[in-house]
């Protein structure tokens, strides 16, 4: 760790972070950020375009564990081996899933996602593979979506999501990841924002990226303590677990299949879904289960989809969401 960076954190933010810690964890950020509090409800919303790590955790010893544990104070995250099968949920997870190496990562999600409180849920995996390669090891109270794809060819999550939405039974369509855990009452809350009007959610104050270690002993034990390091704490990422209504979802035409691979395809989705009413003021944590990064991944800006991305970037929203619903090219 620097010395510099080090000394710096405990000279500048040391204070700031102690008093947001014992109270209102959710305030924190770096000194060079700027935070609106939302004044309608709860939650900060962050003023500025991409994801960021926190600082201090990055710097300072044990930060990252003092804030996972601030946070879980608050917003605890359970663990359950089902739940109830509902005729008509008011919310449906969809996640997309392809291959084996990340199989323990989603059956600890469901556990997470399972442990929803007070409100009816249903869960959609959707695997993307040559054989139905998970669906003997879901448990029986999710639902199973097989989409046949060839062992060479890159993953295509907008294609999971997009069938997952057509099967949803929800009024509220959560997308989200194969490796988040999430509060005990992360579907309470979208049930509450949506009732105040919003289409469109994204309720995540920060993402605890866990270690490598921490991970490994999660997954064998099935439990979160509290005292697990993550390797940064991110805030203002749209990625991850987002949240809208199944009749947003069409108005703004799904998710965008051009995009192939990793990276981009949620950004560019809440781009489409900000022409509606959204709410992105965070106030909930979510855990990332560590994994073998994507090869996309480690191509950065160069990544097919991200470079898709970025020439649907200069499209006007509006556009886009009419291609999308027209279905032409």
């Amino acid at each position: 760790m620097p010395l510099r960076q080090f000394l710096g954190a405990l000279a500048y933010d040391s204070r700031r972070f102690e008093k947001a810690v014992r109270g209102r964890w959710e305030l924190i950020h770096n000194r060079n950020e700027t935070i609106t509090v939302n004044p309608d409800g709860p939650g900060v919303r962050c003023e500025w375009q991409w994801g960021s790590p926190v600082d201090y955790c990055r710097f300072v010893p044990r930060a990252d564990v003092r804030l996972l544990r601030a946070a879980l104070r608050t917003w605890p995250i359970g663990f359950a081996d089902s739940a109830s099968k509902n005729a008509q949920p008011e919310i449906t997870f969809l996640i997309g899933h392809r291959g084996r190496s990340r199989l323990p990562q989603l059956l600890l999600t469901l556990r997470s996602i399972a442990a929803q409180q007070d409100v009816p849920i249903e869960c959609i995996v959707i695997e993307q593979a040559q054989t139905h390669e998970v669906e003997r090891e879901l448990p029986l109270w999710v639902r199973y979506i097989h989409q046949d794809a060839t062992e060479a060819g890159p993953y295509k999550r907008a294609q999971t999501f997009n069938a997952g939405a057509a099967a949803a039974r929800g009024r509220i369509l959560v997308l989200h990841d194969n490796d988040i855990l999430v509060p005990e009452r992360y579907a309470a809350e979208l049930v509450a924002r949506c009732s105040d009007g919003f289409d469109a959610l994204d309720l995540k104050r920060f993402i605890f990226y866990l270690t490598e270690e921490a991970t490994a002993r999660m997954l064998a034990s099935g439990t979160l303590r509290g005292d697990e390091h993550s390797v940064s704490v991110i805030q203002n990422l749209r990625g991850g677990s987002i949240a809208i209504t199944r009749a947003a979802y069409e108005a703004i035409g799904g998710f965008d299949e051009s995009f192939v691979g990793w990276g981009g395809e949620d950004v560019e989705f809440w781009e489409r879904a900000e022409t509606l009413r959204t709410n992105r003021f965070g106030y909930l944590p979510i855990v990332h289960l560590w994994h073998a990064p994507q090869s996309e991944k480690l191509q950065d800006n160069e990544a097919p989809a991200v470079k898709r991305y970025y020439e649907l970037a200069n499209v006007p929203a509006q556009q886009r969401i009419a291609r999308l619903k027209t279905h032409t090219p």
